[in-house]
């Protein structure tokens, strides 16, 4: 009786010196973020937004404020310099976006992303200077096909696992991301998108290719898989060295949230002046399947 007479003491002792305490927490200052790319065929997109504070609430007018519209931006290639154009992409009752390509109209020839060819991205903005250089590499990897088979007892009713065969060229330092697209939705990248040649270099192999998801949720039952009746699209992309950093620092920071046991990694960037995001140059193949109902 008398232990529990002093725990009791103690107790009212700490809550008799309870008290409120307010925390100011310094918000650090808003930083450029980029997300810019090239793909062979195809022209660059650049797409500029300004940070958002991590407490902050998030809001429809709040991204529309941080899409950046008065940025000066170029790209560099062989020896000749090309000046990008914003334009702002419309839904039907609001601005959904905003980036900057090439002015189909005053410029001639149009620039297009080449097999083995660098790039150099600069951009002006609020006074500051930023670039970043990436390089559309050979593609590297030969796509025999892209099959499905049924998934592993227990997965929902309906559903197939989708893989790829391919094969590596020899020599260590090739990097792949990929993307797939299901019927007539957007091309999305798989939650772990990116890989490298490490253990299949120079062989033939076959892997599962996940369907692509959006990371703005939790994550359903046998996401990985498609529908029996679905039309599969794949996106292979060779990727340099840059490029692959940032993505899979990105995706393990992604997947590591909630995750008390995890340690913090750096979102490695090829960009300069302490810019968020990267440039990346992608050598893309595509390849479809039908899948019978």
């Amino acid at each position: 009786m008398r232990f529990l007479f002093i725990v009791l003491l103690i107790s009212q002792l700490f809550l008799s010196c309870e008290r409120e305490i307010t925390f100011q927490l310094d918000q650090p200052a808003s930083k450029l973020v980029v997300e810019a790319f090239i793909e062979n065929g195809e022209p660059p997109m650049v797409f500029l937004t300004s940070s958002i504070g991590y407490y902050a609430s998030v809001n429809l007018p709040i991204l529309n404020e941080s899409l950046v519209k008065d940025a000066e931006v170029s790209i560099e290639h062989a020896g000749s310099r090309y000046v990008l154009k914003g334009y702002a992409a419309m839904g039907p009752t609001s601005l959904l976006g905003y980036y900057y390509t090439v002015d189909s109209i005053a410029q001639q020839p149009i620039l297009k992303g080449v097999l083995r060819g660098s790039y150099a991205l600069k951009i002006r903005w609020k006074g500051e200077s930023y670039q970043a250089i990436t390089s559309i590499p050979d593609t590297t990897r030969s796509i025999d096909s892209i099959f499905w088979k049924s998934p592993p007892p227990g997965n929902p009713p309906g559903k197939v696992a989708v893989y790829v065969r391919a094969k590596d060229r020899p020599g260590f330092g090739d990097y792949i991301r990929y993307f797939t697209k299901q019927n007539n939705g957007p091309f999305l990248p798989g939650l772990n998108s990116v890989f490298d040649d490490q253990i299949i270099d120079g062989t033939s192999y076959e892997v599962q290719i996940d369907r692509g998801v959006l990371r703005t949720g939790e994550l359903e039952e046998g996401y990985s898989l498609f529908n029996k009746g679905d039309t599969v699209q794949l996106k292979l992309c060779t990727i340099d060295k840059a490029t692959f950093d940032f993505w899979r620092t990105t995706e393990f920071n992604f997947a590591s949230v909630g995750n008390p046991f995890s340690s913090p990694t750096r979102v490695l960037s090829n960009l300069s002046n302490g810019a968020l995001g990267y440039f990346g140059g992608y050598a893309v193949q595509y390849r479809r399947l039908l899948i019978p109902r």
